[in-house]
C-alpha cells in the first residue's frame, strides 16, 4: 500500500535534496532527487515553515494543510515514489484559499514527473 507518508529526519537528506532540482510557485518551492537506501513503499515528503511566515500556531496550522493536500494529492494523481521531496511554504500560503493552494499543488506534482 503507497498511501504512507514519512518524514525525513537527517540533516544529510535535507542537505541532499537541496542539491537537487527545484520547482517554485506561489505559494511554495518544491525540491526533489532520489535519495539512496530509500524505502520505495513510502513517500518520503517534509514540510518546512520559517519563522518569518509567523508564530507556531501559524506555521503548523500552513504545515497541516499541506499535509491533508498531500494526501488527497496522492489519491488523485500519480506521484513518483522513488523521489524525496522537501516543500518549503511562502508567505501567501495564509492568505489564500485552501481550494487554490490545492489546485497548483496538484498541478506542480503533476509536472515534476
Amino acid at each position: 500500500m503507497k498511501n504512507k507518508i514519512s518524514s525525513l529526519s537527517k540533516s544529510e537528506d535535507f542537505r541532499n535534496i537541496l542539491k537537487g532540482k527545484k520547482f517554485a510557485n506561489k505559494y511554495l518551492t518544491i525540491f526533489f532527487t532520489k535519495l539512496i537506501n530509500k524505502n520505495n513503499n513510502k513517500l518520503n515528503i517534509s514540510f518546512v515553515a520559517k519563522k518569518k511566515l509567523g508564530s507556531a500556531v501559524k506555521r503548523n496550522k500552513i504545515k497541516r494543510r499541506l499535509r491533508n493536500i498531500m494526501n488527497e494529492v496522492i489519491k488523485k494523481t500519480n506521484i513518483n515514489f522513488n523521489y524525496s521531496y522537501l516543500v518549503i511554504a511562502k508567505k501567501t500560503v495564509l492568505s489564500d484559499e485552501y481550494i487554490i493552494i490545492k489546485q497548483t499543488l496538484l498541478s506542480d506534482f503533476e509536472r515534476i514527473k
